[in-house]
């Protein structure tokens, strides 16, 4: 039978894009120690395969009880952010330019924002009791 619920859906998405972003780094990475010595690569480089691990991390503790959808809100926020920060910085190094004005900031924020998601998930559980 084919599981079709929201969460499931909204979890397999987020996996699905953090495998992408695991191997972009893997990629950039490649690039960077064997085509150019560009700083920009290295950094999109481990922004994303940190960023991804993290991501697949965090999925492995948001299961379907109530009060998980916010772990997987923090870690579409960081995945987010970590594509914004690291596709600025590509962009930067091969094209020359910015993706847009400020975006690498932006994606910055969105990434402290998903790790304090993080933060607070885990503060939540920690101080609500459990029910069943």
């Amino acid at each position: 039978m084919k599981d079709t619920s929201i969460m499931s859906r909204w979890s397999l998405s987020i996996l699905f894009f953090a495998g992408l972003a695991g191997a972009a780094g893997l990629i950039t990475a490649a690039s960077a120690a064997h085509v150019t010595q560009d700083p920009f690569l290295n950094t999109a480089a481990s922004i994303l395969q940190v960023q991804a691990a993290a991501t697949i991390a965090i999925l492995a503790f948001a299961g379907p009880e109530r009060g998980h959808w916010f772990l997987k809100a923090a870690a579409s926020l960081l995945l987010g952010g970590c594509y914004l920060f690291a596709g600025d910085l590509l962009f930067h190094a091969w094209r020359g330019e910015r993706l847009f004005p400020m975006a690498a900031p932006l994606g910055g924020s969105l990434m402290i924002i998903g790790w304090i998601g993080v933060a607070l998930a885990a503060l939540v559980r920690l101080i609500r009791p459990q029910t069943k």
